[in-house]
């Protein structure tokens, strides 16, 4: 089956199975294009939520499809490759995390999203690089608190609050390459255009960027600014929205080295059309998660949810 053929049957499956399809942004353009919402990781955790189906289909990476079953445990939860994963939620195992915790007790720890439900299930506060700055701004200043699993967003909340935040070291591995050497060469080679950066982003990338903000605040950026060519430091598979959004701009994806000269998300783009028509066709693979473990990591994802209302 051809492309079009595909997303008609992926189509004609979700009035069959009243499912609904959340893609990420990062995702591939023709997944975009029969998803019912596509966004980034709070707008996609918010509609997990708040959506009307039997059936959510989450064509994402896993710990997303986890966290829409931890907010929807009545709902079927599928996803289109079940081994699409996140290096950065790996590199934050719950044995070492409680370990870290214990290392400074009293300290409130604030999980980003992009962490295993166990990792969550030990945490205080999960957040999203949306709403990461306001979420710390609402802890006491004389309350310690620990960062993870991304040491870039948080070094970028501290920096930009001025205070001091015990970080987990660990970072995205597509956020993380880019150099300021190459975006320094982006810049020469497209004179006039703006560097617009992921707070993923290590802190001389950020240093050069005219923008500074998540995948959703990007986007909302490119559509506001009077400039008409943009150098994008994240994954570039925002750059399909941003286009459809703003046709007459100019999208150029951030070049992370000589012989790689884009960062791509590999584990995201694990999810394809075809991948996506056989689960919903098969209703598999599912996301299950153990009620006890559903229920410790629904409480930091809670209070995100209701600190950022």
């Amino acid at each position: 089956m051809n492309t079009a053929e595909l997303q008609e049957r992926v189509r004609a499956l979700k009035k069959e199975m009243h499912a609904v399809i959340l893609a990420h942004y990062y995702t591939l353009p023709e997944i975009q294009q029969v998803a019912d919402i596509v966004g980034d990781s709070l707008a996609l955790a918010r509609a997990a939520e708040t959506i009307d189906a039997e059936v959510i289909v989450f064509a994402g990476v896993y710990f997303m499809g986890e966290t829409a079953k931890i907010l929807n445990p009545a709902r079927t939860v599928l996803m289109p490759d079940r081994s699409a994963g996140c290096p950065l939620a790996d590199s934050c195992p719950e044995e070492e995390f409680a370990r870290f915790r214990r290392e400074h007790p009293g300290a409130v720890a604030i999980t980003y999203i992009n962490s295993t439900a166990a990792t969550k299930a030990l945490s205080d506060i999960t957040c999203t690089s949306s709403n990461a700055e306001h979420i710390v701004r609402q802890i006491p200043a004389e309350t310690p608190v620990i960062f993870g699993p991304d040491r870039n967003l948080g070094g970028y909340i501290a920096r930009k609050l001025k205070r001091d935040i015990i970080l987990w070291q660990g970072f995205c591995y597509v956020h993380d390459a880019y150099s300021p050497d190459m975006m320094r060469t982006a810049l020469g080679e497209h004179p006039g255009a703006e560097l617009i950066a992921h707070p993923e982003c290590r802190r001389e990338v950020l240093e050069l960027a005219s923008f500074v903000g998540s995948t959703q605040a990007l986007l909302d950026y490119t559509v506001r600014s009077a400039s008409d060519t943009f150098i994008v430091a994240t994954e570039p598979g925002i750059l399909y929205e941003m286009q459809r959004r703003s046709p007459s701009k100019t999208f150029i994806a951030a070049p992370r080295d000589t012989s790689n000269p884009r960062s791509v998300c590999t584990q995201m783009k694990q999810n394809t059309l075809e991948k996506l028509y056989r689960c919903m066709l098969d209703r598999s693979p599912e996301i299950t998660v153990p009620d006890s473990l559903r229920e410790a990591a629904l409480k930091p994802i809670r209070r995100m949810l209701d600190m950022s209302a």
